[in-house]
């Protein structure tokens, strides 16, 4: 479970590789707004994406409780995941939540494009949107 700004993210812990405070971002020219520079994560250069850029919301200084996730990601059409990591605000915690069908997820007042969301669900008595982190990437 992760925070960007007031909202709650679902990860599926399978794809999470590892959490790590944050290290220095190489800024690649030329490259997508939300997605402008990789890291390098034992000798590995992973792109680094800011999901705040991508789903329109303010930008925000690193703090203390900000994380970066390296994650594996399944891709249409390749049969080897994709490694990139994304930038939190906060990681909670480890935990399980039950995911609603896509098709039970509302359209109506969504701030994002649908296709970046494959579910919401209920944590605590909040919402928590379950990202579709192959659409976002893509």
């Amino acid at each position: 479970m992760l925070g960007l700004g007031d909202e709650l993210f679902a990860v599926d812990a399978a794809a999470v590789r590892e959490i790590l405070d944050p290290v220095p971002v190489t800024r690649v020219p030329g490259a997508r707004d939300f997605a402008p520079g990789v890291i390098n994560v034992r000798g590995s250069v992973i792109p680094l994406a800011d999901l705040r850029v991508r789903f329109g919301m303010t930008a925000a200084a690193a703090t203390a409780d900000t994380r970066f996730l390296v994650l594996e990601i399944a891709m249409e059409g390749d049969p080897s995941p994709m490694v990139a990591g994304i930038v939190a605000d906060k990681v909670y915690e480890v935990t399980e939540i039950e995911i609603p069908s896509p098709d039970a997820t509302p359209r109506v007042g969504m701030s994002w494009p649908a296709d970046m969301v494959a579910g919401i669900a209920l944590w605590k008595g909040d919402f928590v949107v379950v990202p579709n982190f192959t659409a976002i990437l893509n």
